[in-house]
């Protein structure tokens, strides 16, 4: 199954959207583009697919996830994906002494400080990460956390396959190792072969979307200077928000 091959369920639009990271003003400019899409092209239903990555790096991933959390209520035409970064936030709430290290040098210090707790400048890399999680968990809303640890890690959708990173080539879909769908870059980044599906990812930041016969990669760097890219998929055509 290659691009052009791939269709969505009949009637159905799907819009996928790219690592967000914190960039709350961003995804709000582009859920408001998602729906005057709609409504200047009606369609029968719709899917809005967010590819995973919600916090860290940037200024305010408390009210990205505060907004996922009241647009999934509900509503299954919204789905969130789990990313390496959502990971790396509940390891760090479940286990802090073992993943405090890894998760702050990777953007984890910026989240905690969107919800409140006062993490100094420099002052992480020699903290007390068990202390760190206990102010998160006491500011952080029940909600969000349960939103995170629930998060399915890949969505379907016809000939279309949605994950954070991708897939290990040659592993059949219902096989796919979580490790892999979080985190794989070149193994599957540099095949060409024909996985049976079309694959939406994020995960490897890239200046413009990615297209291949095989994937298409939606991160574009919204967190580092670019843009927060939304891929609309219907039939077999496929654009750009």
């Amino acid at each position: 199954m290659r691009l052009g091959e791939a269709r969505t369920p009949e009637g159905m639009r799907i819009y996928a959207v790219g690592d967000v990271h914190g960039c709350h003003s961003m995804l709000a400019e582009m859920h408001d583009r998602i729906v005057a899409d709609v409504e200047a092209r009606p369609v029968a239903d719709h899917r809005v697919i967010h590819i995973g990555d919600y916090g860290d790096r940037g200024p305010n991933s408390a009210a990205v996830i505060e907004r996922l959390v009241g647009l999934t209520a509900g509503n299954p035409r919204v789905v969130c994906l789990r990313g390496n970064h959502d990971v790396m936030l509940t390891d760090f709430l479940d286990d802090p002494a073992r993943a405090g290290s890894i998760y702050m040098a990777n953007g984890g210090a910026e989240t905690l400080r969107s919800y409140g707790v006062n993490v100094n400048r420099f002052a992480w890399l020699m903290s007390d990460y068990p202390a760190l999680a206990r102010q998160l968990k006491e500011k952080m809303p029940a909600a969000h956390v349960t939103f995170l640890k629930n998060l399915p890690l890949t969505a379907r959708f016809g000939d279309y396959f949605f994950c954070h990173a991708g897939i290990r080539p040659g592993v059949p879909l219902d096989e796919q190792d979580a490790q892999d769908l979080v985190w794989i870059r070149e193994e599957f980044l540099l095949d060409e072969s024909d996985h049976g599906v079309v694959v939406i990812h994020g995960h490897t930041p890239a200046r413009e979307p990615d297209v291949r016969s095989n994937r298409i990669n939606v991160d574009t760097g919204a967190v580092y200077g670019g843009t927060l890219t939304c891929l609309a998929l219907e039939g077999s055509e496929y654009r750009f928000l």
